[in-house]
């Protein structure tokens, strides 16, 4: 049975899934940039949760039925993870995409190091996300790809992936990357 999938043109809804090693931005990002227009949704938000992924997917449904774009917070490093949110975000009509934080394990492992409590992760756990990371393609079902760095002042850049334009330098282009 096929579900009844909408066009997202018709409900003008997005899930974004942030894909990154663990203190590589992504919170950092979700606050500064996607927080005015996304509702937040991350495992961490249930930390002894027995079905953390099915809760997930409710959670995102439920978020995109009641009108609302979802940004995923969590590592979600390879297709294992992000490949049911995209068919979740498909059923409900909404475009999905990819912001890809591209790995600096050495920055990583530093800014770690630094967080406290549940927030620092055990660096057994960064390593293990760094070796099944693997950077998104709309050939894997997102509608975008977006490549999100840090601009050296408290911000952050981003640029679309993909899209001939992106190999020019100019307006949200750095010439460097």
């Amino acid at each position: 049975m096929t579900p009844d999938v909408r066009s997202a043109a018709v409900t003008g809804r997005e899930v974004a899934v942030l894909v990154g090693l663990q203190a590589s931005g992504k919170s950092t990002f979700y606050r500064q940039c996607l927080a005015a227009t996304h509702a937040h949704v991350s495992k961490d938000n249930w930390p002894n949760a027995r079905h953390r992924q099915r809760r997930q997917l409710r959670v995102i449904a439920e978020a995109l039925g009641e009108g609302h774009d979802v940004a995923v917070d969590n590592t979600n490093p390879a297709p294992e993870e992000w490949g049911p949110l995209i068919v979740t975000a498909k059923e409900h009509g909404a475009r999905v995409v990819a912001y890809w934080f591209p790995p600096d394990l050495t920055a990583s492992l530093d800014r770690n190091a630094r967080r406290t409590g549940r927030a620092r992760v055990p660096e057994v756990g960064v390593l293990a996300t760094a070796e099944r990371l693997r950077r998104p393609r709309l050939s894997d079902g997102f509608d975008a790809v977006h490549t999100v760095t840090f601009d050296g002042r408290g911000g952050f850049t981003v640029r679309e992936e993909d899209d001939p334009r992106a190999a020019g330098t100019g307006p949200g282009h750095d010439a460097g990357m």
